[in-house]
């Protein structure tokens, strides 16, 4: 049984189902050490200032920079007096149906898992969600963090995920993008939807992994034992067509013969 990182419990109008938080994701990363050449030992960083002095730890502040390039110190007492209290609820505020939310909101995701003898609002909830395709809207603070959450349904538990606020999202017209004046031909839209449907199928999560993680593995367990490394064949540089249609259609074959 997983860990639980935050217990409390989910309100919904004046219902309340008492809840753990558990991760749902592991990430499964390759770490590294730097060591030092010939002598393997481990290399530690030191905190220094501009002069290259090393700062002891209690002599380290926090500052600001500002726009004239002076910087605002903030005392550690400071900030915790602004910190939000730990909620001891995930309040939901409204329920929107799944398609409304954009995935660029989502961030990282987190199981929810009843307490003892709270399976039966939990199972209420859970088969709501499902029933209606909506997802529950909440905030609630974890590690003296705000969170803005989804709720929702997911393989038969229920599913919290971190989402980013509209302010942390870079909105696309700041990128400077401006297509309205590009033609795009009927005959090229059409052989692009063909291909689209051609390579169109459904999503297994378990067909996809890390190529280049299992390339290190690999790498990694073969130094171990004292074996030849072999090196992965470079991939085929794709042939450059000039006629975007002829393009289509090349690519299109391919699909269908695949």
């Amino acid at each position: 049984m997983p860990r639980a990182i935050w217990t409390g419990a989910i309100s919904f109008g004046l219902v309340h189902v008492p809840v753990r938080l558990v991760t749902a994701v592991r990430e499964e990363k390759v770490d590294f050490h730097m060591l030092q050449e010939g002598t393997g030992q481990r290399i530690h960083y030191l905190n220094v200032n501009d002069d290259g002095e090393q700062v002891p730890r209690e002599e380290i502040v926090k500052g600001y920079e500002l726009d004239t390039g002076d910087y605002v110190v903030v005392e550690p007492e400071e900030l915790d007096a602004l910190a939000p209290e730990k909620s001891e609820t995930i309040e939901i505020e409204r329920f929107v149906a799944l398609e409304e939310i954009d995935p660029i909101y989502y961030d990282r995701p987190y199981y929810l898992l009843p307490e003892e003898k709270a399976e039966k609002p939990y199972a209420l909830l859970l088969r709501a969600l499902e029933k209606s395709g909506s997802v529950g809207i909440a905030r609630f603070v974890m590690h003296q963090r705000e969170h803005l959450t989804a709720l929702r349904s997911l393989n038969g538990v229920l599913c919290l995920v971190m989402m980013r606020f509209a302010e942390d999202v870079v909105p696309t017209e700041e990128l400077g993008l401006d297509l309205k004046g590009v033609s795009v031909k009927d005959a090229e839209l059409k052989v692009a939807v063909q291909l689209i449907e051609a390579m169109s199928g459904e999503f297994d999560p378990t067909e996809y992994t890390s190529e280049y993680r299992d390339r290190v593995r690999a790498l990694l367990q073969a130094k171990a034992e004292g074996k030849e490394v072999v090196r992965p064949e470079p991939r085929e540089e794709p042939v450059e067509v000039e006629n975007l249609v002829e393009a289509l259609k090349e690519s299109l074959k391919q699909a269908q013969k695949s």
